[in-house]
């Protein structure tokens, strides 16, 4: 299923979701430019490396920011266009409710810590590894998890195949973001046994994805505590 729109309006303009789609495909752009060793070298210093990051974990005071700043700059690198395609198209559909409902700058804490506790997730359940894990997928995961808590009867347009056509229904996103966390679910759990299988971070997007269920109340909260009860013109 596909995801291309969803029929739930919002109040305010999307600039920070706008941004982060935007951000993300500059990189992209910048990385196709580079050539493939210095591709990897990028990959290499910025990705989320697990096994240093599970190294500062158990040693926090000698740990260089630098590590754990890959947490974050690792949410702006993408292996393909698949990848970064299907990720901006999902952050396109479901991020601008969320921004509507915390504000801008709620919206922005709210992003990159689900992205932060994606990360932390893959390393702590699957170990150390010297791959690099990319993408923004686990703090999207998040969105997306904030989503079908707050809005799961919202009617989302999803591209459908039938033969070699596809046609669009709408179906509620309980069903939809539903249904694809069903499936991260059961390939992280394969991923238990061959961590190597896909090259899929599948505990990133389970870890994103409950990070964001719990982190949209407490957030929610402090959002509604800062609106006015009443509005001056």
């Amino acid at each position: 299923m596909i995801p291309i729109s969803d029929a739930n309006p919002t109040r305010r303009v999307p600039w920070v979701n706008y941004t982060l789609i935007a951000f993300n495909i500059i990189v992209f752009v910048y990385e196709l430019s580079l050539s493939s060793a210095q591709l990897d070298v990028l990959i290499t210093r910025w990705g989320m490396n697990s096994a240093a990051i599970l190294q500062g974990l158990f040693h926090p005071a000698t740990t260089p920011i630098s590590v754990w700043a890959t947490l974050i700059t690792s949410q702006f690198l993408h292996a393909g266009w698949a990848h970064i395609i299907g990720n901006m198209l999902f952050l396109w559909v479901f991020g601008d409710n969320i921004e509507d409902v915390l504000g801008h700058l709620g919206y922005i804490a709210f992003y990159f810590l689900s992205g932060t506790a994606a990360g932390l997730a893959q390393t702590i359940v699957l170990g150390p590894s010297l791959v690099p894990s990319i993408g923004a997928s686990g703090a999207i995961a998040g969105v997306l998890g904030a989503y079908i808590l707050l809005y799961p009867m919202a009617r989302i347009s999803i591209l459908f195949p039938l033969l070699i056509l596809f046609w669009t229904i709408e179906i509620p996103a309980v069903v939809v973001i539903g249904w694809w966390f069903i499936q991260q679910f059961f390939y992280g759990i394969t991923a238990l046994s061959d961590t190597a299988a896909s090259g899929i971070a599948f505990w990133a997007h389970i870890g994103g994805f409950v990070t964001g269920m719990v982190l949209i109340v407490p957030f929610i909260g402090r959002a509604h505590r800062r609106r006015p009860s009443v509005y001056y013109s």
